[in-house]
């Protein structure tokens, strides 16, 4: 992560809600919630949460 962060500039992150270990991972990295969209990409009933770094 510290890579892809560091040289690749990822800020945003996409985490199913029904994962809580991912979720905690990335808020372990500082990642913070700024979203939640109902539907997966596929329109299946999968929340998922948008994380972005401050």
């Amino acid at each position: 992560m510290e890579y892809a962060v560091q040289k690749r500039s990822i800020r945003k992150v996409d985490v199913n809600e029904q994962n809580p270990d991912a979720l905690a991972f990335y808020q372990h990295l500082g990642f913070e919630v700024k979203r939640r969209s109902p539907l997966d990409g596929l329109g299946l009933p999968f929340p998922i949460l948008h994380l972005e770094l401050p």
